[in-house]
């Protein structure tokens, strides 16, 4: 190739990056923006209170976590002060929440992927 061939080629080049235009042969190459899913990756945690129908306190309430995808599910037992935890809870998925205690069940909350909040509080009232 000649010394001028060259000049022109390179100049071609320059105006094509310069203008945004990326060859296709570039596409998904060092030029391209990375792709990105939007999604929460890392972990929360779920917590709150649970209580009757009155809004008192419920101690010994049984507490779910279940992840519908897995069928996993998780509990724990709320305090003496109607509290319950979960910790690691994964948020790139969605989550249900429900209590139970002596045949009463407060109604389901989903934890959405979609919720950006590192800390779900949330109260579970029983029916």
């Amino acid at each position: 190739m000649r010394f001028g061939q060259t000049r022109v080629l390179a100049a071609v080049a320059f105006a094509i990056l310069t203008a945004g235009v990326v060859p296709a042969g570039l596409v998904g190459g060092l030029l391209s923006p990375p792709l990105v899913r939007a999604q929460n990756i890392g972990q929360r945690a779920v917590f709150g209170i649970v209580v009757d129908a009155n809004s008192n306190v419920v101690s010994g309430a049984t507490v779910f976590l279940k992840d519908p995808k897995t069928k996993t599910i998780r509990s724990f037992t709320s305090d003496s002060a109607g509290k319950f935890r979960f910790t690691q809870v994964d948020m790139a998925e969605d989550h249900e929440l429900w209590a139970e205690k002596d045949g009463h069940k407060s109604v389901v909350k989903t934890v959405s992927e979609w919720d950006a909040r590192k800390e779900f509080e949330t109260e579970l009232k029983l029916k």
